[in-house]
């Protein structure tokens, strides 16, 4: 008989890194598909090589993920499912280093300064590189026992060396919310007392207070807006189009006056998902 071809979810980095780790937890069933940088992910799930993107946005330290809401506007994506995953990191080292040998620590721009607490008194020098799990590879190939890495523990484990200290965190919510894209589009079926997502773009006219008049429609409903980036759209300083996310499902009939009064003051509006709230989003 003949296989079944297992389908891909495409991520930023190499085997180990917490976007890895994220594809296995949220979607269990897919092949991971490791990729140099986002947008040869989204690529990926563009051409054809990936049924799916998994695809960090934002960070309970670190805040938005810049590179992706720059990406996101200019893509024909929808988003099927938002997970949010705890993360915590590992010092780790070459087989036979020990804390007090480390002088140097590799690790991605975003994840060095999540765990200032626990490197400064070791004096190391923090050199930013690719991203956590690249840093736990050039590690493990240099083999120096004076140089770590600040990464999972699944890149320890894939790429061979020891934990010298784990959970090293700053701060223990420290949290990544991931979104997991496709080409196609999928709004979840509504069901009574369900919490849902859903992510809008638009673009708003050039009136005064359209923004703002645009939005009104949301707090009338009594719908929470979670979510509102902006962007200029290519480089006009007059057009901006911005990103939002609401507490709601398109078959309320709350959410659909609150499109209604939008549609007046927005030029565009375009649906990009709704999704179940992930259950360990927290209520404000």
């Amino acid at each position: 008989m003949p296989t079944t071809k297992k389908k891909k979810v495409a991520y930023q980095g190499c085997p180990g890194a917490y976007s890895d780790m994220a594809c296995r937890a949220a979607a269990p069933d897919y092949e991971p598909l490791p990729c140099n940088s986002f947008a040869d992910a989204f690529d990926a799930l563009e051409d054809g090589h990936a049924d799916y993107a998994m695809i960090p946005i934002d960070n309970a330290i670190a805040g938005r993920v810049a590179d992706i809401h720059h990406l996101l506007p200019n893509r024909d994506f929808y988003i099927q499912k938002e997970y949010f995953m705890p993360i915590h990191h590992c010092l780790l080292g070459v087989k036979g280093a020990k804390l007090e040998d480390i002088t140097r620590i590799f690790s991605h721009v975003h994840a060095l300064p999540q765990c200032r607490k626990f490197t400064k008194p070791l004096g190391a020098e923090e050199i930013v590189y690719g991203d956590t799990a690249r840093s736990a590879q050039k590690v493990a190939e240099d083999g120096n026992k004076d140089s770590a890495a600040i990464a999972s523990a699944l890149a320890g484990e894939i790429y061979g060396l020891e934990v010298l200290a784990e959970n090293i965190e700053d701060e223990p919510y420290n949290t990544t919310r991931f979104i997991l894209l496709s080409k196609n589009a999928k709004v979840t079926e509504f069901v009574e007392g369900g919490r849902y997502i859903t992510s809008l773009i638009f673009e708003v006219r050039n009136w005064p207070a359209a923004l703002y008049k645009s939005l009104g429609g949301f707090a009338t409903a009594g719908i929470n807006m979670t979510k509102l980036e902006s962007y200029m759209m290519k480089g006009n300083f007059v057009a901006t189009q911005f990103y939002c996310e609401a507490e709601a499902h398109p078959k309320e009939q709350r959410f659909q006056y609150a499109l209604e009064e939008m549609a007046f003051f927005a030029s565009s509006i375009r649906t990009m998902g709704t999704y179940e709230a992930d259950p360990n989003r927290q209520d404000g």
